[in-house]
């Protein structure tokens, strides 16, 4: 299938933007016809990934960049880097390898890219709107610009989401097409007491289950009766981006492009329909720990990073308690909403704890943790579901309740009556 290009499109490959800008258009231009596009189009912002430092290659290819005069042309926030710019020594951060990731943040910041070093980019000042054209990497914000803001992207890889911003085109294909943005699986929630669904813990617990059940479809979820909030939509769609690779999901009433269940299903029909009833539920509960111990070395949160309202959630719940001698509990976030959160008066409150705060990056992205740290506990459905292969750890999951009681006590204690209840 040929690409039609545009004029501007030609005038990049032509050299006309500098050298940098023709080698991103060459591989934008490659990528396009892989994935079968006729045309490119113009997109509006981005996220890039690429910032993460997992090996020579990411980094001779940002320096590469960079050292040609590579500019991004449309706003780019960054993804988390590979450490705590101003913390990783606290860690277990072997210095080559920091030095490495740094030069890479360098990098990215030196093609003028902003400095935001998050997961969350939704939660900054360059959120994307409804029917806005983006280029975004990262799991969980690729499903909830697509889902919850109604945003259009892709699921755009490392090094390829670069070149997007570099040239300000992406191919036209996948979720940037309205056609393709129609729900494939209708996912029913079946007698779920609203005292539950009102609960923070249900979500990630259902998206964990939603990504099992859909992998790389498009499912919508009937039967929600409750309004969650920005945090819980949050890891509902990160929980579903780990366990399966959904990077759309609508929940009917919800969510922007789903008012109702024919609109969601753009007047189709849906290819499979199921119910999940809460035995289905409990199942998923019990999956996200993978360990009946109770030997606890830390307290993991904020994956996807922690948000102002989180910080605002946790902090009276460490009030009057310390964190156990033997249990280390880390909050990671980003610089922006640490920052507010100190001037919130929430920081103290985790400081007075015995509890830190690490921002730019995660544990799943960087070294940080020494080998004595076997045994983790987060809320977190990402953090429990990479954890156990990345880190070669062991995963309890619970409540943030959960978590803060367990810090105390130097166990993992975890409260499931409330499932066991309906």
């Amino acid at each position: 299938m040929d690409l039609n290009l545009s004029a501007y499109d030609r005038s990049i490959l032509a050299g006309e933007h500098g050298p940098a800008a023709q080698l991103a258009m060459n591989i934008v231009m490659r990528m396009a016809q892989v994935y079968g596009a006729e045309e490119l189009l113009d997109i509006s912002g981005a996220h890039i990934d690429s910032t993460i430092y997992i090996g020579e290659a990411g980094l001779e290819f940002a320096e590469r960049l960079a050292g040609l005069g590579a500019r991004v042309v449309v706003p780019t926030t960054l993804n988390v880097s590979g450490l705590d710019e101003h913390g990783w020594q606290d860690w277990a951060v072997p210095p080559d390898w920091a030095e490495k990731a740094h030069r890479q943040m360098l990098a990215y910041q030196g093609m003028g890219c902003i400095p935001t070093w998050t997961c969350a980019p939704y939660q900054t000042e360059w959120k994307p709107s409804f029917g806005q054209q983006i280029a975004w990497g990262e799991s969980n914000a690729i499903v909830f610009a697509n889902s919850v803001l109604g945003a259009r992207t892709e699921r755009y890889p490392d090094l390829l989401d670069i070149c997007c911003a570099i040239t300000g085109r992406v191919p036209a294909v996948g979720l940037h097409l309205t056609k393709n943005r129609a729900g494939q699986l209708l996912i029913r929630l079946v007698d779920i007491p609203l005292e539950l669904q009102q609960e923070d813990i249900f979500y990630p617990v259902l998206g964990h289950l939603v990504g099992k059940i859909a992998q790389d479809n498009i499912p919508v979820i009937a039967g929600l009766t409750a309004q969650p909030s920005e945090d819980q939509l949050k890891a509902l769609g990160a929980a579903a981006a780990s366990s399966g690779a959904v990077a759309l999901f609508h929940i009917v009433g919800v969510t922007p492009e789903a008012p109702s269940l024919g609109v969601a299903f753009q007047d189709r029909q849906p290819e499979r329909t199921i119910d999940i009833h809460l035995p289905m539920l409990r199942q998923a509960l019990q999956e996200l720990s993978s360990t009946d111990r109770d030997t606890l070395h830390m307290v993991i949160l904020g994956s996807p990073h922690f948000s102002l309202a989180e910080f605002r959630q946790l902090a009276p719940l460490l009030e009057g308690k310390h964190v156990h001698p033997d249990v280390q509990f880390l909050v990671t976030s980003s610089r922006a909403m640490a920052l507010l959160a100190k001037q919130a008066g929430c920081l103290q409150a985790l400081e007075d704890f015995g509890g830190k705060v690490t921002v730019d990056t995660c544990i799943l992205a960087s070294p940080m943790l020494p080998p004595s740290v076997g045994m983790l506990m987060t809320n977190s459905a990402k953090y429990a579901y990479y954890a156990p292969g990345m880190l070669n750890t062991q995963v309890a999951f619970g409540s943030l309740e959960d978590c803060v009681r367990s810090a105390v006590a130097g166990r993992v204690i975890r409260e499931t009556s409330r499932w066991d209840a309906y």
